[in-house]
């Protein structure tokens, strides 16, 4: 992996509260990466300091080795002039960066990224929560940036409108873009993140790739339902030596935690039969982010 902003021994304290700790981040190049953590856990705060927006106590930030990178930055709320249509808030934000080349034409293919050139020149006031978040992404991309800082793009937005912006930050992803999304939505990361963050009591907590953090917290789930069971069988099946058995009384369901969960359906497939099981079901289950998350953070 390419390191495009690391971070080492980031401190930031707020009069006698100490926000973040000594945090230290990996963000690689092309990546999405999902920030996350509690509310009010330090994530806009890292971010602010990225951005230059405020300072940091302590530590050090390198971007792109030291190279001028550009970033864009999308803020929680953004706050965008409602007298304006989206065409003229584009056009505004681009001369404001200094721009160059044709600023028509690339406000034209910001509002075609974003799915608002059918609402280009109506007022934003009239815009709803989920459009207004669309036109604050595309201020944020309208300088083609290498890095775009997402602060909870996707909060207080209905399902439809979560899923528009997801979805716009899977095209930026396929562009080679390097995104940094911070959230506390946990299943918004699971679709298009690559590598993940946890912060917690100021440092990051857990670090890695998505599947491999899975994995290594959880590993996968093999479950199990059998149309009949006695005590034998259940006993038989609690004890084995290649998965950790769990039963749930609730649902009837076996539960088998393995590194390997397909060695492991084929080891109970072959132990069900010579039992002469009757099986109603058999399906693989990783872990999910929001188990690692309370693990992670308590």
């Amino acid at each position: 992996m390419i390191i495009l902003v690391k971070i080492r021994d980031l401190y930031k304290k707020y009069e006698s509260y100490s926000v973040l700790r000594g945090l230290n981040m990996n963000v690689g190049r092309g990546d999405v990466y999902g920030f996350l953590g509690r509310n009010g856990c330090g994530k806009s705060t890292t971010m602010n300091i990225i951005t230059n927006i405020i300072p940091k106590d302590g530590g050090e930030i390198v971007i792109g080795g030291g190279e001028n990178v550009k970033i864009g930055y999308l803020p929680e709320s953004p706050v965008i002039y409602g007298y304006m249509t989206a065409r003229e808030y584009l056009e505004y934000i681009a001369a404001c960066c200094n721009i160059d080349g044709d600023i028509a034409k690339r406000v034209d293919e910001v509002l075609e990224i974003v799915g608002l050139t059918k609402a280009a020149d109506r007022r934003a006031k009239g815009y709803s929560r989920g459009m207004t978040q669309r036109l604050g992404m595309g201020a944020a991309i309208i300088g083609k940036p290498e890095l775009l800082l997402f602060d909870e793009p996707t909060s207080a937005l209905d399902p439809e409108g979560r899923a528009e912006v997801i979805e716009i930050i899977g095209r930026l992803k396929s562009t080679g873009c390097t995104i940094v999304l911070s959230t506390h939505i946990l299943s918004d990361v699971e679709r298009v993140a690559d590598h993940i963050g946890i912060i917690n009591n100021g440092i990051i907590a857990e670090e890695g790739r998505l599947d491999d953090i899975l994995k290594k917290y959880s590993g996968a789930a093999v479950r199990v339902k059998l149309n009949r069971l006695d005590e034998e069988l259940r006993a038989r099946l609690l004890s084995v030596d290649f998965a950790r058995a769990e039963f749930s009384e609730g649902d009837g369901t076996f539960r088998f935690i393995a590194d390997d969960p397909g060695e492991c359906s084929r080891r109970l497939i072959r132990l069900l039969a010579d039992c002469g099981a009757s099986v109603n079901s058999l399906s693989t289950q990783t872990a999910s982010l929001e188990e690692v998350f309370r693990k992670v953070v308590g």
